[in-house]
């Protein structure tokens, strides 16, 4: 996620890291100078020596097990965003920033109790094999989900290599009967722009659910599709999106920006450790009026893209305080597939508003009690369901008005859009997205960012 791969302190922590996938952890207390340092790390040798030696169960206390638990209160005691990644870990994280991994090709939520098929991908295996949005999973290779299913456990073992096969065990509620399959796992590529559709008066809509590898270009693409079908305005969803890579971020707003132009600048410990991030977009930025929508779950890189649309006047944001984010975090790589993530910066606005601990403020307030914020919630992750009736016999609700889109809408259309604008000139001079739109220039991406840092975590249920 960031230009040119490790640079200032980065090269350093790196560094570390390669001295650590070169000798065992447990021995490298020592290895390096200062009084500090050694004395340090001959405390904690006295420790594992007598932890080793002397607790009453010798299988719970090698040394390696003990390496990796001291480094686990080391990194994670810092603050929540650090973290020593074990193989089994760092994998399946490596997998969720990628946006691709092995697996059958399905989206699954956990409701009463049962795992629910929510989405089938097209032409993966899963979709190949007959499943079907609405099936319940009751086992995988033989282990049962039903009553005790945890999604990450059971999406855990839906994955797998490429061309291996798993036995799944289906119950379809509309047939009354159980079905087994068995089915060859496939790379599977996710997708985290969804939704796209021309809403009322030719406005625009799409939503971004994470800032994964494949974000960017999906993004791109997405929006070409709709302004191939003359939108007039658009609306970004970043609402209980948790963020992820920071580059992916750079690479969603870059469209609204000349290139050149900054995005955003992080900052580490030292002075010279600042890092800007420019746009690289080729040809004229789009001028339209978007509407950005969040909320508390809006976190990290999706802060990003706020905070770049807002603090250079591309965006109206409407919803609710941000969660405030804003921290960027390195992955170093360790010995046998482990990794560090430590944070090493924070991020800023173009302005140099720093979002850490404090969020994005919309421009336009508007504030969900917690019971209908989880209802809108719902209702935007199951949007695929369209039947009101449906809905409620799976959810227990019928579907409520969704304010804070119809206030995005209503802005866009026009409705109290001079109110607006004498607002918005309080914080920043009128903003180009409140203005008449020019001919719309179609863009294209050009070559990716290179990525070695993320600004959030996404945790996705697609197996």
């Amino acid at each position: 996620m960031q230009k040119g791969f490790f640079t200032g302190s980065s090269v350093k922590l790196l560094s570390i890291g390669m001295v650590l996938g070169v000798a065992p952890i447990a021995l490298l207390w020592g290895l390096f100078p200062g009084r500090e340092f050694e004395k340090a790390s001959s405390s904690v040798r006295d420790v594992l020596k007598l932890v080793n030696e002397n607790y009453v169960d010798p299988q719970k206390v090698t040394y390696e097990q003990l390496a990796h638990n001291s480094i686990h209160g080391m990194v994670e005691t810092l603050d929540p965003h650090s973290e020593f990644l074990e193989s089994k870990d760092n994998k399946a994280f490596e997998e969720d920033l990628d946006g691709q991994f092995g697996g059958v090709g399905i989206e699954v939520e956990l409701h009463a109790g049962h795992l629910i098929i929510v989405a089938v991908t097209p032409n993966a295996p899963s979709s190949k094999a007959g499943l079907q949005r609405g099936d319940y999973i009751t086992s995988i290779d033989g282990y049962t989900i039903e009553g005790s299913a945890k999604m990450q456990e059971a999406v855990g073992r839906l994955r797998g290599k490429p061309k291996t096969n798993v036995a799944v065990t289906i119950f379809r509620p509309k047939l009354n009967k159980a079905l087994s399959l068995t089915i060859t796992r496939e790379i599977i590529k996710v997708e985290s722009v969804t939704d796209a559709k021309i809403l009322d008066q030719n406005i625009g809509y799409l939503r971004v659910t994470e800032f994964s590898e494949n974000t960017g270009e999906q993004f791109w693409k997405t929006l070409n599709k709709l302004l191939e079908k003359n939108i007039e305005s658009l609306v970004i969803d970043l609402r209980d999106n948790p963020g992820g890579l920071l580059d992916s971020a750079v690479e969603v707003a870059e469209p609204f920006f000349k290139k050149g132009e900054m995005i955003l600048y992080t900052q580490g410990r030292k002075e010279s450790d600042k890092e800007q991030f420019l746009s690289e977009s080729e040809g004229e930025p789009l001028s339209l009026p978007v509407a950005i929508l969040i909320n508390e779950g809006t976190a990290s890189a999706a802060e990003i893209v706020t905070g770049a649309m807002k603090d250079t006047g591309k965006a109206v944001v409407v919803g609710e305080r941000s969660f405030g984010k804003g921290s960027v975090q390195t992955i170093i790589k360790l010995n046998r597939g482990e990794a560090l993530r430590l944070t090493t910066a924070h991020y800023y606005t173009p302005s140099g508003a720093i979002i850490h601990q404090k969020g994005i403020s919309p421009h336009v307030e508007v504030v969900l009690s917690s019971e209908d914020d989880s209802k809108v919630s719902r209702q935007i992750s199951r949007s695929d369901i369209t039947d009101p009736k449906e809905f409620k016999e799976r959810f227990g609700f019928e579907p409520i008005v969704d304010i804070q889109l119809k206030t995005a809408l209503d802005l866009l259309k026009g409705v109290q859009l001079f109110d607006l604008q004498g607002m918005i000139e309080k914080v920043k001079d009128t903003p180009t997205a409140l203005l008449p739109a020019p001919k719309l220039i179609f863009i294209k991406k050009v070559a990716g960012h290179s990525h070695s840092k993320f600004s959030g975590i996404p945790e996705g249920h697609s197996s």
